[in-house]
């Protein structure tokens, strides 16, 4: 085993990214023989270690991909470790009899862990969901030669480019225009912010004064009926309702059966029937 190999054992992304990305430049890279030896090794027998070396030999590849999402303002450190999260899986899924080399078929594995990393994280609000809009996420950008809005001709052209639809592409456009906004006021002196908060926009429902008046109608009809269907009760059932549901240090069901020298399944028994007269009362 090369010292490099030892030495990147130990290393993430994380820890320092410059002397990573330095020491995934180190490690050699696998022959023709070498990568189908070690392929074979883990298709067929298992072979861990096999796995390593060939995970070890193509970090460098990650890196280099990872650095081309660099604009979507995501730590560099965070896209590879992503990616580091592709290329297992691809080597775990390899197989050397299908004549393809690694970094061909890992490829796609690669990005597509990058694009889930940069989707969940890139907005607070996940703005791509559908195969079409991951498509227009990843490619509008460079699809637009100009930073205006596009035309209806450029749209319709590159939506026939990326096989979607037109509406999709000026959606997507939309989307990418816009920003994250807080929902509610920020806590400061700028007018100007506050009057862009989306909370002031909502309808506010609890100003209704009829809505309002039938709500404390049917409270205070309900209470009523509440306290008559309560008094209509025995004054063992009322006292136990009374310390069971509305007292604050409310009884438990022992204590109560201490007191009227019963069980306290009794208790129990007593404490339902009240409720089922209870309910009973206020539906009729």
């Amino acid at each position: 085993m090369s010292n490099s190999l030892q030495t990147m054992d130990w290393m993430s992304p994380g820890a320092n990214l410059n002397a990573y990305i330095q020491g995934t430049a180190s490690v050699p890279i696998l022959s023709l023989d070498e990568e189908r030896s070690l392929g074979e090794a883990l298709y067929y027998e298992g072979d861990l270690e096999a796995a390593r070396r060939m995970v070890m030999a193509h970090l460098r590849f990650v890196v280099h991909i990872a650095r081309s999402y660099n604009g979507y303002g995501l730590p560099l450190g965070d896209l590879i470790q992503e990616g580091n999260v592709g290329l297992m899986k691809a080597v775990k899924r390899f197989n050397p009899e299908k004549g393809a080399r690694l970094v061909s078929f890992a490829v796609h594995w690669i990005k597509a862990e990058i694009h889930e990393f940069i989707l969940r994280n890139w907005r607070i609000v996940k703005i791509a969901t559908t195969k079409s809009q991951r498509k227009l996420f990843f490619n509008l950008r460079g699809a637009k030669k100009q930073l205006q809005w596009l035309s209806a001709d450029e749209a319709k052209a590159v939506a026939d480019d990326l096989g979607v639809e037109v509406k999709d592409v000026m959606e997507m456009e939309k989307r990418l225009a816009a920003h994250d906004t807080c929902f509610d006021a920020p806590d400061d002196d700028d007018d100007e912010k506050t009057a862009y908060a989306p909370a002031l926009y909502l309808e506010d429902k609890s100003a209704n004064p009829a809505e309002q008046i039938e709500n404390q109608d049917f409270e205070n009809d309900s209470n009523a009926r509440l306290g008559l269907a309560v008094q209509a009760l025995d004054q063992r059932s009322q006292d136990i309702l009374q310390r069971r549901w509305l007292d604050d240090d409310k009884a438990t069901l022992h204590q109560l059966a201490d007191e009227y020298g019963v069980s306290a399944e009794r208790i129990r028994q007593l404490e339902k029937n009240a409720m089922i007269k209870v309910r009973a009362a206020m539906e009729a």
